[in-house]
């Protein structure tokens, strides 16, 4: 029934789990609790599908069916063994287990996967004669195995391949920052969706999608159609779900004056920005063009501007020249972005030193494996001091 209340999971990368929880609390989620990577909520089928289309930080979304305490092989067998699998996947389905193993007696997350495959398809197998198909590439059915200290839970996946590939993305750049990252950094800037975005070292373009995605209220599910793993689930409720993309799709605020604009001094990176902002849909909202850092300059007052800098670990970048474009991303905020909030979102915080301006908050993120800061700089017109007192 889409009425029934359940428990969901919401996975998330680290640093973002608040940002989450906002994001839920304002599609109607009760009962929110933030973990590391995770925020669990209560909410019905509507809201599966609603934030399976909705969240921007969001990973997956996670439905669990059991969970129980699991001393050997043999033990786990047995109690997966007594789970009503096809409640969960028809014989003529593919499905894959994603197993993630911590703390526990059982070391390695693939044993872990196939014995659970194992009793599944041994189910089958002695009911009908026949065993459901694994396919770990496009599977119709995704279950989610956690194990912590041998207490092992079960999930459905309801979103299907990860929910930071939007769809949108044609090409990238040599180190891009993935879609959800991307939106959590613009989503912790708090910009305001009025005042100008800039990103003067922008790359394939994903940050100024995401700000744009933000500000026109485009819901970042829509570029994936049908691609959700709720679609193959045997209580799918199809007019529910085309309900809900059709109010999405009317809730797409028309084009105005804001200034989204990026730039960057490589040509082959502007030309992946633009290809990868025509698939979104803003090709009239979103201005890129080819410029040194140098040469960016604030529009108007007050705005923000982000940028993601190369770290070094991936580009080989040398530790001079490194130093050098941290000392240029310094000088040019402060010389031609006074009245901004500025961003610089790195994994080298030794490089980052040479940025020489006062950091007002730094948090801590992370860059896949790359353990990452935030920085916010507050860039006044004339001094703080100043700028207190003509206030």
């Amino acid at each position: 029934m889409k009425n029934d209340i359940f428990e969901i999971t919401a996975t998330t990368q680290f640093g973002l789990e608040a940002v989450l929880a906002e994001e839920l609390r304002q599609l109607g989620a009760q009962e929110i609790k933030v973990g590391t990577r995770a925020v669990t909520f209560n909410g019905d089928k509507r809201l599966l599908y609603a934030a399976n289309l909705w969240c921007r930080t969001a990973i997956r979304l996670l439905v669990p069916f059991a969970s129980f305490y699991v001393r050997d092989e043999e033990d786990l067998y047995q109690k997966v063994s007594r789970i009503r699998w096809q409640d969960y996947l028809e014989l003529d389905q593919s499905f894959a287990i994603n197993a993630v193993v911590s703390k526990s007696t059982f070391q390695h997350s693939l044993f872990l996967s196939q014995l659970t495959k194992d009793a599944i398809v041994d189910q089958f197998r002695h009911k009908t004669g026949r065993r459901p198909n694994v396919d770990v590439t496009r599977p119709d059915i995704r279950f989610n195995l956690h194990m912590h200290e041998n207490q092992l839970s079960l999930a459905l996946d309801s979103s299907g391949d990860s929910l930071h590939r939007r769809g949108y993305r044609l090409q990238t750049n040599v180190a891009p920052l993935n879609e959800v990252l991307a939106a959590g950094l613009v989503l912790l800037s708090n910009w305001d969706k009025k005042t100008p975005f800039i990103d003067p070292m922008c790359g394939s373009g994903t940050l100024l999608i995401e700000a744009a995605m933000l500000a026109y209220n485009v819901a970042p599910g829509l570029y994936r159609e049908n691609n959700f793993g709720f679609t193959q689930w045997p209580d799918f409720d199809r007019t529910l779900y085309e309900e809900l993309v059709a109010e999405a799709r009317r809730k797409r605020l028309p084009e105005t004056e804001l200034e989204i604009i990026g730039s960057d001094i490589d040509p082959d990176y502007i030309e992946a920005a633009r290809q990868n902002i025509t698939e979104a849909g803003f090709e009239d909202e979103i201005r890129v063009r080819v410029r040194d850092l140098r040469e960016a300059k604030a529009i108007g007052e007050t705005g923000v501007v982000i940028l993601n800098p190369p770290y070094g670990e991936r580009l080989g970048t040398e530790e001079e020249t490194l130093n050098q474009l941290y000392k240029t991303i310094g000088d040019t905020l402060k010389t031609n972005f006074a009245g901004y909030d500025a961003f610089v979102f790195t994994g080298n915080l030794e490089a980052a030193k040479h940025i020489g301006l006062r950091t007002s908050r730094r948090i801590p993120l992370y860059n896949g494996p790359i353990d990452c800061r935030l920085l916010k700089f507050e860039l006044y017109r004339g001094s703080k001091r100043q700028e207190a007192v003509s206030n």
